[in-house]
């Protein structure tokens, strides 16, 4: 499966360049000191220019588990959230620092307006954060945000690799049949 409708979000799973996808938000794998930096965080502060850069250093910071927003520069979307997952240490707390980093990043977009947002699969680059664990924290984080009542109507997992891709939609599609959603 790669979409699932929850109510009136249509949560849809997409692999390639997150730097490409045209939404109101885009969001961005950060790190705690807003700087620059490899894959995601690299590609989204490259293909937006300078301006994300200079936004991200006049806010200085964001705690781990935590997320800012900025402007696009040249992206096709209105804003970048910065959202900051944890490096991975096997530690009780880092799932609750990645669903945090999920759960701000879907707050920051809704007060925004925005109707569109785009995530990578945060944490599971540089920080190292296994995606066979961080995958359910993701699609979960974001389900329980939209039946909770959300105005997005469209949330995106832009996944680079095709072994994310596919992790993802086998999630997801078990998510869906354990539900009876489609």
């Amino acid at each position: 499966m790669e979409h699932l409708q929850i109510g009136q979000t249509r949560l849809e799973l997409r692999q390639g360049d997150i730097t490409t996808i045209a939404a109101d938000v885009l969001v961005n794998a950060a790190n705690d000191r807003l700087a620059g930096g490899t894959g995601v965080n690299g590609a989204i502060r490259q293909a937006g220019g300078p301006s994300i850069a200079e936004e991200c250093k006049r806010i200085g910071g964001c705690p781990t588990g935590s997320a800012v927003i900025t402007g696009a520069g040249r992206l096709q979307a209105r804003h970048v959230v910065h959202a900051v997952a944890p490096v991975y240490r096997r530690r009780p707390e880092d799932a609750a620092l990645l669903h945090g980093a999920y759960a701000a990043s879907l707050r920051l977009a809704e007060e925004a307006g925005a109707r569109s947002i785009a995530f990578p699969s945060l944490g599971t680059g540089v920080f190292g954060y296994p995606i066979e664990e961080a995958a359910p924290i993701a699609l979960d984080t974001v389900a329980a945000h939209v039946r909770a009542g959300s105005n997005l109507t469209q949330v995106l997992f832009v996944l680079y690799s095709r072994r994310d891709y596919d992790l993802y939609t086998r999630l997801l599609d078990d998510r869906a049949t354990a539900r009876g959603e489609q």
